[in-house]
């Protein structure tokens, strides 16, 4: 039994064709290109669909069901993208229309948002699995997340919730895309790790950073300083102080709201793993309200990568 997981992102269209036990068969991608009609994008989803099936010698109608992962407000009772400022898709129709260009019919689409499907994804086949409660962050251009409890996706009564990146961890803080100061995202994305690492940069001429980076600063990112910090860097070391820092208090405040069975952590800057965790669970155990108890979240670094989203969309619409 073959599913159909899309990641639909504002850079990469990502398709795979996955069986009943999450495992993905064949894979590929394709551009966005967001800036063009949403509907040139949606015949290019379901295009890039067609062909994988054709590859593995599937029809795309028959398989079993097909999930889409979109960033941004997506209803999966009415199949529309409410709202996704990145690809401008604003009450659009996606189920209906990816049901109109690949014939497949319109009960066998499933829709979702992507950090949430990616959390899903890591609760069934990833990290979290075996598990009926998990939070899932994702540490990229900005921080994702996603809310599974009792195994089901917590979503929001009008499914834009869970989006622990725009809680507020410093009153009156860095300015926020969202139109807010102070959110976990403007510290602990790789985003604002990368701007902290060039701000020191230029602070500090004598840094191993500028040696490692060749002087230039525009070839800072997000590896950099905790590179340069495993070389005794000190000016690197006090960046990715004040960045685990930030973290351990985002992550203390999820943990005392949902006392997950385990927090996943995804993303670019998830890619450090044991550099990572080492120093940061003492922070997360000195904030969390529930240190004294017997039983504590395992915080663990997500094991699905690029494929959460796929997988997550996939399994939605394996209703399983």
């Amino acid at each position: 039994m073959y599913s159909l997981g899309i990641d639909l992102g504002g850079t990469n269209i990502a398709v795979g064709i996955v069986d009943e036990n999450y495992k993905i068969v064949k894979k590929g991608s394709c551009p966005t290109l967001a800036q063009r009609p949403a509907e040139e994008i949606v015949r290019d989803m379901v295009t890039l669909c067609k062909r994988l099936c054709e590859e593995t010698g599937s029809d795309i109608r028959d398989l079993h069901g097909t999930g889409i992962a979109c960033p941004g407000t997506v209803n999966p009772d009415t199949g529309i993208v409410e709202y996704a400022n990145n690809i401008k898709f604003f009450d659009f129709p996606l189920v209906e229309l990816f049901s109109k260009y690949s014939g497949i019919e319109k009960s066998k689409i499933k829709i979702g948002n992507d950090a949430n499907l990616a959390a899903f994804g890591e609760a069934v086949a990833g990290a979290a699995r075996g598990t009926s409660s998990s939070v899932t962050i994702t540490l990229g251009t900005g921080v994702g997340s996603g809310i599974i409890i009792d195994g089901k996706m917590l979503t929001g009564c009008a499914h834009g919730g869970a989006e622990i990146g725009h809680t507020v961890i410093v009153k009156d803080g860095r300015p926020c895309t969202c139109g807010r100061r102070g959110c976990f995202e403007v510290y602990c994305s790789a985003t604002a790790l990368i701007a902290e690492t060039k701000k020191k940069f230029e602070q500090c001429p004598d840094s191993l950073m500028r040696e490692m980076c060749g002087g230039d600063v525009n070839r800072v990112g997000g590896k950099t300083a905790f590179a340069a910090m495993r070389k005794g860097d000190e000016a690197a070391g006090e960046v990715v102080s004040e960045y685990l820092g930030y973290l351990a208090c985002g992550i203390a405040n999820i943990l005392n709201v949902f006392q997950p069975e385990v927090l996943c952590i995804g993303g670019g800057v998830s890619g450090e793993r044991e550099n990572l965790l080492r120093p940061l669970l003492p922070l997360i155990e000195k904030e969390i309200y529930s240190k004294d108890g017997k039983l504590h979240t395992d915080v663990r670094i997500a094991e699905l990568g690029n494929d959460a989203g796929i997988i997550g969309a996939a399994a939605v619409a394996m209703n399983k």
